[in-house]
């Protein structure tokens, strides 16, 4: 996934991204992805984000930057195996 905005993907454009890969991915509608953080254009940086499920219960999602080109940050999409269930 390519991303266009300077050096970093804004917390807000990157839950919107999160969401339509994994909504693409599952064939399922687009998940509700928060993130706590903006995520810095550089190789190998990090950030958690957090699905939550209509019942509740929540997975967490580890974003990546594979690969920053100029104003392009590429960045890969892991979630976690296990959910944790609603309080």
């Amino acid at each position: 996934m390519t991303t266009r905005n300077g050096h970093t993907v804004s917390k807000d454009k990157l839950a919107d991204t999160v969401a339509e890969r994994l909504a693409a991915t599952t064939g399922q509608a687009k998940p509700d992805i928060t993130c706590p953080e903006a995520l810095e254009g550089k190789a190998d940086a990090t950030t958690r984000c957090t699905l939550t499920a209509a019942d509740g219960s929540t997975l967490g999602v580890t974003v990546t930057v594979s690969a920053v080109d100029g104003d392009n940050v590429d960045f890969d999409i892991k979630a976690d195996d296990t959910p944790t269930p609603a309080s």
